[in-house]
């Protein structure tokens, strides 16, 4: 599973810190740096956004390229994605959508079994 560029888990925890130490300073730069000033309106309409953006951007790769199951796509995935978007664009509430997706995935998954 690990990649042949890494060559022992010294190595591997090395570049593990040194990414989480650099993922730590890009965000202390925004939010230590001018957390305490106010952020202009657009910033905070924009900033309102973002975990609907990043919630599709963790899920869309396992639904576009699933290789759990060798590659073909998963029904039970792919149906309770369509749920999930339809319910959020219905009834504009995202823990309302995130539910039937579960739920979804979960009465996919069973029949499946």
């Amino acid at each position: 599973m690990v990649p042949e560029i890494i060559a022992n888990k010294t190595q591997l925890w090395t570049v593990i810190l040194g990414l989480g130490i650099g993922t730590y300073l890009l965000r202390f730069s925004f939010l230590g740096l001018i957390g305490n000033r106010a952020l202009p309106p657009m910033a905070q309409r924009m900033l309102r956004y973002t975990p609907m953006a990043v919630i599709p951007g963790l899920v869309a790769p396992a639904i576009a390229w699933p290789t759990a199951t060798g590659g073909e796509a998963d029904p039970a995935r792919l149906l309770a994605a369509l749920v999930t978007v339809a319910v959020g664009i219905g009834s504009r509430n995202t823990l309302a959508a995130m539910l039937a997706g579960v739920v979804t995935l979960a009465a996919g998954l069973w029949l499946q079994a």
